[in-house]
């Protein structure tokens, strides 16, 4: 089937991997070998990196940090992000370039979480490493010079499914408080039967049989909750203030629109976009498309107004 997608995203669509969780190894082999292909990630003039890994009550997970170089007197915003990849695929230093761009725009210091992948760590392996990072993040406040009331959560894909069920999770625990969400084409919902997720069935990167099988890996038939599934949620008041990026053409459109609208139904500052001939994805993949760039501005810019809110909530 073919779809209007912008022009200038459009050449990319014809030379994109094909994704087929039917051979997850497979998958990851061929992603693999097509990383060897570009270097690595290096961190940009005025950015360093670490490596960290965080312990908070008997879990334990790898957390990648970058920050501005030259740190301020001030305490620093923190931006906990989650990769994407279906609950199967993908590393955590995928996430730094665009970590990147939040730190040089917000000096906050981003940090992407190494959680363990399905189909060899099941839900809730991941969401537990999720919240063991956040509360150590929070107790280790002043060893990574962030501001523990500035600290935003965040989630491309099946790492929004993570964000926003680990926003679920601290609220209903009592904290650390999160003062901001943003979801880059979130996964939220494990029945798969959504108008867009039922149409989609060839559109790169993701479709309809990807997304079923990416549920079936994670939850290895276990019932999902709202911790796995955040659009199980019977409530969504208390959420933090939230931010949803949506591609037009991508199967998880809608439950990424119908999780917005009832987040606002909820009295929770909700604030989604749906960017127009958009693919699940496109933004990293086609970064030099304007619709691309907006994206990115757009998600980088949730960040830094929540972060200024705050200051100014603070001082009063």
């Amino acid at each position: 089937m073919s779809y209007a997608y912008d022009p200038q995203i459009q050449p990319v669509v014809d030379y994109l991997p094909v994704i087929a969780l039917s051979d997850i190894d497979g998958t990851r082999s061929m992603l693999a070998a097509a990383s060897e292909q570009f270097p690595p990630y290096a961190p940009g003039e005025g950015i360093v990196q670490e490596t960290i890994s965080a312990e908070y009550q008997g879990t334990q997970v790898q957390l990648l940090v970058i920050r501005p170089e030259a740190r301020s007197q001030d305490a620093a915003p923190a931006v906990l992000w989650f990769h994407g990849g279906g609950f199967v695929l993908g590393d955590a230093s995928e996430s730094l370039p665009f970590l990147e761009q939040v730190v040089l725009a917000t000096g906050a210091v981003g940090i992407s979480v190494q959680y363990q992948l399905s189909p060899e760590a099941n839900y809730p392996v991941a969401v537990n490493q999720g919240a063991a990072a956040a509360r150590w993040v929070a107790e280790h406040h002043d060893q990574l010079g962030i501001d523990p009331q500035r600290i935003a959560l965040g989630g491309q894909s099946a790492g929004g499914a993570y964000a926003a069920g680990l926003a679920l999770k601290l609220r209903d625990e009592q904290g650390p408080a999160i003062c901001q969400l943003v979801l880059d084409v979130p996964v939220t919902d494990d029945a798969v039967a959504t108008e867009s997720v039922l149409a989609y069935t060839d559109t790169p990167m993701w479709d309809t049989d990807n997304a079923r099988r990416s549920w079936h890996a994670y939850l290895a038939g276990a019932q999902a909750d709202q911790y796995a599934a955040p659009a199980r949620a019977a409530d969504l008041s208390g959420m933090p203030p939230t931010f949803i990026a949506v591609n037009q053409f991508d199967p998880l459109r809608d439950e990424g629109l119908e999780f917005a609208r009832r987040l606002a139904q909820a009295n929770v500052p909700t604030e989604a976009h749906l960017y127009a001939g958009t693919f699940h994805a496109s933004a990293a993949l086609a970064p030099q498309a304007e619709v691309s760039i907006r994206q990115l501005q757009d998600l980088t810019a949730a960040f830094a107004r929540a972060f200024a809110a705050n200051i100014l909530e603070e001082a009063k």
